[in-house]
């Protein structure tokens, strides 16, 4: 169960679409709407997880182009937030945005998120500590689950909207906006590159 909590730990920890973008929303919208994201990634992330537990991703999943077109979207999406993330403010009409991304788009974000795939495939089908009670595992590593990844992520949403609390020059906001769209970005063009590289 340990070497479990501790997979979960840097399974979750390490930069990815979900806590990137919740400190980019926390930095550009303030920590009210780091939350309404942060209660939307957790409802992805639990229809993500249904979906490995229940083997309906395995099956979904094998299929090339069925994962060709979720990695696109997967891909756009990111983009699209890195842009309201980093436009926050900014007064350009077509990316103006004064209300960051909410429940909806956390959830979008999960149920596209290659990421979320990967490591719930990775912590659902290994790790076995209770092999003869497949149900209490189950709900054991989803209690060890949540207990690590709601401080996880909130810690990054509080970080990112320290900076917004700052009361920062427009244009030291601006700077700070662009370099978390550029780490989510970065997390896009890794993604693309494993993809090709697979």
């Amino acid at each position: 169960m340990l070497t479990f909590a501790a997979a979960v730990f840097f399974l979750i920890v390490t930069p990815g679409p979900g806590v990137l973008s919740a400190a980019g929303v926390g930095s550009a919208f303030g920590f009210r709407q780091a939350t309404r994201y942060l209660i939307g990634l957790f409802i992805g992330s639990n229809i993500v997880g249904a979906a490995v537990i229940s083997g309906l991703a395995a099956v979904i999943l094998a299929n090339p182009a069925i994962r060709t077109v979720l990695m696109a979207a997967s891909l756009a999406y990111l983009f699209y937030l890195a842009a309201k993330i980093a436009f926050a403010g900014a007064k350009i009409a077509f990316m103006q945005s004064k209300r960051g991304p909410g429940v909806g788009a956390g959830i979008m974000l999960q149920v596209i998120n290659p990421k979320a795939y990967a490591v719930n495939t990775a912590l659902f089908s290994g790790f076995s500590f209770a092999p003869d009670n497949y149900t209490f595992e189950v709900a054991m590593k989803l209690a060890i689950m949540y207990a690590i990844w709601l401080p996880i992520h909130l810690g990054w949403a509080y970080a990112g909207a320290s900076l917004h609390r700052l009361n920062l020059s427009t244009r030291a906001q601006r700077r700070i906006n662009y370099a978390m769209a550029a780490a989510m970005l970065m997390v896009v063009l890794l993604a693309l590159f494993s993809s090709f590289f697979a």
